[in-house]
């Protein structure tokens, strides 16, 4: 059998090599279509898109937080201060390991679990990316160094300079200057967008005080910063930045020593200060005892400190100058028998027998004075005020009802708020038949007024009403709206004026000198302070009951608990030619009024004292 060998067909083989070749090309081309056409997709349409992505995974934006204004006294003491604490904080997005970064800080800086609590919390609240959240504040020196040597092993741990708010003074002013606290859940809830920037960076806000009452006038202007980082979020330069505005500075008519005395002169009692300058409203002590470091709120307070605070008996945190509501006994007596002058219920000569007690036609109850054997056989306003007769004010009260009454208190700043500039003021009671009607569904009886007329029964005022009462007593009716703050910034602000109706200067007369007897009298009830005083004062001494007694029964002292004895009470302006500073001063529990006279007599004297050396410095 033969073999057929066949030669090889050369055009066959090229045509087919060809196709191939033309097939490969094709594919090339194609392909290299498909890169082109990926390629000006990347590089012209969506450009845009991808180089915004890059420079967000390269540059960050950064809240510049403004610095806090600070708060200055009268006198340019500082009240609240800003000052350098450095914070231990983590940018989440960089954080590789939460837990063990968390407990490895733990035996690097002395995080403790309280701190990591609050920490949690925080990762909880709204936040913007990349944005540092606070774990720890006022690091030591040698725990910033413990992290700065292990900052290979904590992605997304910086160590930061940061101003922490500081109160120089302590306890002094922690009711009226208050405090600044994180910002919580709550707070966080009520942001809008624009509250939302404001607080960008910031994660404090004032909680109390004037540092609630002006927060966003010292809260300042947020800036900005663009900053181009590295693959692992580190900072490499600054490429542009907006500078933040720092907030308002404020400065206060409170002045610090007087403020100090107030406090001393309280001691070791519960009670509370208001002074105030006569001619601008202006409030120059405002203080309550006892009272707390609002340093500890500031970057958190611990449990038991708060715990601490929060359950003692005495308070310290309840601020008894706008919120103690006290009935003011006495202190009204003043007032209320300017208004029997004006109103012709009364007059100087007018008499009352005060066997030591009144009683109202057809009623079988006593009301008492509180000298059991009375003031005398015949008492007039001269001598009711003098010697804080009860009688003659019964009788008085009764002439005059509560219509009256209610009417000429509320020009005195009785039963409303005063409208200081500082929140969380309480209203007081100023009673009235539509009062009574409305609270407890009554109706208002003659014996109600007896109580009214001494400043008992319903009343009620707070120490900060009284001080105003007593500023307009000692103005002759210029009525000031009380004020905390002298200037915010470089602006002073108004003052806000009214007048009560218009009283005869006679019986502004008779008034003043009338209070003036009550100190510097043989027989007036704060006598004892009128020793050695080179200026003379108009005061009015008061007592204010804790627990009721029963008829016919005499107040003993012994037989109660501290706690349940009687208010002691001081109201006084001075001097009396030319008043400055009205006072009014509540000693809790402190059963005699002259305790409360004689606070008011120090804060007195040391005011006086320092307006003496101001003015003998002027050239």
């Amino acid at each position: 059998m033969a073999d057929h060998q066949h030669l090889k067909d050369h055009y066959q083989e090229a045509r087919i090599f060809s196709h191939r070749l033309v097939v490969a090309a094709l594919a090339i081309v194609g392909l290299m279509g498909v890169l082109i056409a990926r390629l000006y997709n990347l590089q012209v349409i969506d450009y845009q898109d991808y180089a915004t992505q890059s420079d967000r995974n390269r540059v960050q934006v950064q809240p510049l937080p403004p610095t806090r204004g600070l708060i200055f006294d009268r006198h340019g003491s500082l009240l609240a201060d800003n000052r350098p604490s450095y914070t231990l904080t983590v940018i989440m997005e960089q954080v590789n390991d939460l837990d063990a970064t968390l407990a490895l800080l733990q035996r690097l800086a002395g995080v403790r679990d309280e701190e990591l609590e609050r920490f949690h919390k925080r990762l909880t609240q709204r936040r913007r990316p990349f944005e540092p959240v606070p774990l720890s504040y006022r690091l030591s020196e040698e725990e910033i160094a413990r992290v700065a040597v292990n900052e290979y092993r904590l992605p997304g741990v910086e160590v930061s300079a940061q101003l922490v708010r500081d109160y120089p003074l302590n306890e002094l002013f922690a009711h009226t200057v208050g405090y600044v606290g994180r910002i919580n859940e709550r707070e966080l809830s009520t942001f809008d967008e624009e509250t939302d920037r404001r607080y960008s960076g910031t994660d404090s806000i004032g909680k109390i005080g004037l540092e609630r009452q002006y927060e966003s006038q010292m809260l300042g202007e947020v800036g900005y910063q663009y900053v181009e980082t590295n693959a692992r979020g580190r900072v490499l330069r600054v490429l542009e930045s907006v500078a933040p505005k720092p907030g308002q500075n404020l400065q206060l008519f409170l002045d610090a020593e007087v403020q100090r005395e107030a406090v001393a002169a309280l001691g070791e009692r519960r009670g509370a200060v208001v002074a105030i300058e006569v001619d601008t409203g202006g409030v120059l002590a405002m203080a309550s005892t006892p009272s707390y470091d609002p340093n500890l709120f500031v970057t958190g307070i611990s449990y038991k400190d708060y715990k601490r605070l929060n359950e003692s008996l005495d308070l310290p945190l309840f601020n008894r100058t706008i919120q103690g509501q006290y009935p003011p006994g006495s202190t009204v007596k003043p007032m209320l028998g300017l208004g029997g002058l004006h109103h012709r219920v009364v007059d100087m000569r007018y008499k009352v027998r005060d066997p030591g007690y009144y009683q109202l036609e057809g009623e079988e109850r006593q009301y008492r004075d509180w000298k059991r054997r009375g003031h005398g056989h015949r008492v007039d306003l001269m001598q009711a005020i003098t010697e804080s007769c009860d009688t003659y004010y019964y009788d008085m009260a009764y002439r005059m009802g509560i219509d009256l009454m209610h009417e000429f208190g509320v020009q005195f700043a009785l039963g409303d708020r005063t409208g200081i500039d500082i929140p969380s003021e309480r209203k007081g009671i100023w009673p009235s038949r539509e009062w009574k009607r409305g609270a407890r569904g009554l109706a208002w009886y003659p014996g109600d007024s007896l109580n009214v007329g001494i400043g008992q029964g319903a009343a009620l005022a707070t120490p900060l009403q009284l001080a105003a009462m007593t500023a307009t007593l000692a103005s002759r009716g210029r009525q000031l709206q009380p004020r905390l703050v002298r200037r915010m910034g470089e602006l002073e602000t108004p003052m806000n004026v009214s007048e009560v109706e218009p009283v005869s200067q006679q019986h502004w007369d008779n008034i003043h000198a009338a209070m003036e007897n009550v100190v510097h009298g043989t027989r007036g009830t704060a006598k004892s302070i009128s020793r050695n005083l080179k200026y003379r004062i108009a005061g009015k001494t008061g007592t204010a009951q804790v627990v009721g007694i029963a008829q016919g029964e005499e107040y003993d002292s012994e037989a109660l608990i501290e706690r349940q004895r009687d208010h002691a009470l001081f109201v006084a302006f001075a001097p009396l030619e030319q008043p400055k500073i009205a006072v009014a001063v509540i000693v809790e529990n402190g059963e005699k009024s002259s305790k409360a006279a004689k606070v008011a007599r120090r804060v007195m004297d040391k005011y006086l004292a320092i307006e003496s050396e101001l003015v003998s410095a002027v050239p």
